[in-house]
């Protein structure tokens, strides 16, 4: 019985540890957007075409 209760208490130690990394993680390697560069559009068909594309 003991050496259940140590497994129990060592996956449940394995799962919080694990889950703190993947977290750390999470906040310390943010994905980069990338920016995105917007054409002012010259002519009436261009201006048409970009409000429609939004």
């Amino acid at each position: 019985m003991e050496e259940f209760k140590l497994k129990i208490i060592v996956a449940i130690l394995g799962g919080v540890f694990f889950s703190f990394i993947i977290i750390l993680l999470a906040f310390i390697l943010p994905l980069d957007k990338p920016e995105t560069i917007i054409i002012k559009p010259k002519g009436v068909l261009e201006r048409v075409s970009h409000s429609v594309k939004k």
